[in-house]
C-alpha cells in the first residue's frame, strides 16, 4: 500500500478533543510533518493541539494519536512508526466554533498587573467604561477574588445578581452598571468579609463566573486579575480563550521587576496569550494650581522603556490625579468625565489597544454585533 498524508488525517478524523467534543482534523489541529517508507517500514511525525495546557491532557491526546495511527498500520497490513508531537492551542489560534465558553463573546482581554496596589482594577473599570461609552456591548469579570473593588467602583456594592433560566438551565444575570455588564465574587459575599479559600476553590468559582454567567453576546469583555503569577491565572488560560492580556505598572523599579514577571508568565509556551501592551499608571502628578507642571513621583517613563526594549506595545500613561481616585470611590469612572485629563487619557489608551487588537488574529464568524467592533469609530 502507498500510505499518504490524507490516509493518516483520515485515521486521526476518529480522535477527539475531549473538552470541545470535536475531532482533530475537523478542528484543523491536525498536521502531517513527514512520512516516507524506508525499508518496508512507514515513519510518520504527526503535530497535534490540545485545546488543554496541562500535561495529563497533552499525554492523553498523544495516546488517543498513537492507537489510531497503530490500527491503521494493522488494518492495511504494515508497519507504521509515529513520532507524535502534542501542542497546546494559542488562545488567539481559536475560533468562536472552537470555544466552549462564552461563545458569544467577541474580543476577552485580561488586564493583569505582576504587583498589587499599581491600579489595575481602576484601569480595568475605565477602559469597560470608555468601550461602552463608544456603544460596544461590555462585559467584566472581577476575578479578583480575595480582593473584589469592580462592585465599588461601579457603586453596585449592595445589587446580587438574579438568577436567569435559558434552555431548562439556571445561570447568573450580570449586574449592569454605566454600560457595564459585572459579575464579581463581591456580589456574593458580605462586603467586610474576608474571602479564604485555597487556590482550587478559588479557581472553581472563578469558573463559574464564566460559564454559568448569562452573558450573551459582547464585543468586550474584560477580566481584572487578581496581582501575581499563580493559580487563578493558570486557570483562566485553560478555561477561556484569551484575545490578549494588558499589564498595569507604575514607573518605579519595584513595580517593574513584578511586570515584567507578568508579561513573562502571558510568553510562556504553554500560556501563549498574545501581550496587547503596557499601560504605566500613576506616572506624573500635575498640582491643580500649576497645571504645566508634573512631578513625576515614581520615576520616569520606567514603563515606557520596559516597552520599548521588550518589544511590547507601550498603551500609554495615566497621570496621578485625585479625580481618578474619587471617581472609582464614588462608583463612577473617571472615563465619564469627558473633557478631562483623565478621560482624555483613558480614551487614548483605549484607541491605542484597539489598534493593537485589530492587528490579532481575529476570530472567524463574529456575532453580528461585535463584527466590526475593533475598528469602529468612538
Amino acid at each position: 500500500m502507498a500510505l499518504t498524508a490524507q490516509h493518516i488525517l483520515e485515521a486521526l478524523g476518529g480522535v477527539v478533543d475531549p473538552e470541545l467534543g470535536k475531532d482533530i482534523v475537523t478542528l484543523q489541529w491536525a498536521e502531517v510533518l513527514s512520512l516516507e517508507n524506508s525499508a518496508g517500514t512507514w515513519k510518520v511525525r504527526v503535530r497535534v493541539k490540545s485545546s488543554s495546557p496541562a500535561m495529563h491532557a497533552r499525554q492523553r491526546m498523544k495516546e488517543a494519536v498513537e492507537f489510531a495511527l497503530e490500527k491503521l498500520g494493522t488494518r492495511e497490513g504494515i508497519d507504521l512508526l509515529a513520532e507524535v508531537e502534542v501542542v497546546p492551542v494559542g488562545s488567539n489560534e481559536r475560533t468562536l466554533e472552537t470555544r466552549k465558553v462564552l461563545p458569544g463573546v467577541q474580543h476577552i482581554i485580561a488586564i493583569a498587573s505582576g504587583k498589587g496596589g499599581v491600579g489595575k482594577s481602576t484601569v480595568t473599570a475605565n477602559i469597560a467604561v470608555e468601550l461602552a461609552r463608544r456603544g460596544h456591548k461590555v462585559g467584566l469579570v472581577d476575578a479578583d477574588i480575595h480582593g473584589p473593588s469592580m462592585p465599588t467602583m461601579f457603586d453596585v456594592v449592595r445589587e446580587k445578581p438574579q438568577p436567569v433560566e435559558k434552555g431548562g438551565k439556571s445561570l447568573i444575570g450580570p449586574v449592569e452598571a454605566h454600560g457595564v455588564k459585572m459579575l464579581s465574587i463581591g456580589f456574593f459575599a458580605d462586603p467586610e468579609q474576608a474571602i479564604v479559600w485555597r487556590g482550587p476553590m478559588a479557581s472553581k468559582a472563578l469558573g463559574q463566573l464564566f460559564t454559568d454567567g448569562d452573558w450573551g453576546e459582547l464585543d468586550f469583555m474584560l477580566i481584572d486579575l487578581p496581582p501575581g503569577t499563580g493559580d487563578v491565572h493558570l486557570s483562566l488560560v485553560q478555561l477561556v480563550p484569551l484575545s490578549g492580556v494588558v499589564v498595569v505598572s507604575t514607573p518605579q523599579d519595584i513595580a517593574l521587576a513584578d511586570a515584567r514577571k507578568g508579561v513573562s508568565m502571558f510568553q510562556l509556551e504553554s500560556i501563549n496569550v498574545p501581550v496587547l501592551g503596557l499601560v504605566e499608571n500613576m506616572a506624573y502628578f500635575t498640582p491643580p494650581d500649576l497645571p504645566d507642571r508634573k512631578y513625576h513621583l515614581f520615576g520616569r517613563d520606567g514603563v515606557k522603556r520596559y516597552a520599548e526594549a521588550s518589544g511590547t506595545p507601550f498603551l500609554g500613561e495615566l497621570p496621578l490625579v485625585q479625580a481618578i481616585r474619587e471617581a472609582g470611590d464614588a462608583g463612577r469612572p473617571a472615563a465619564l468625565q469627558e473633557g478631562t485629563e483623565a478621560a482624555r487619557a483613558i480614551a487614548a489608551l483605549t484607541d491605542r489597544m484597539l489598534d493593537v487588537l485589530a492587528d490579532q488574529p481575529a476570530p472567524s464568524h463574529p456575532p453580528a454585533s461585535a463584527s466590526s467592533a475593533v475598528n469602529s469609530p468612538a
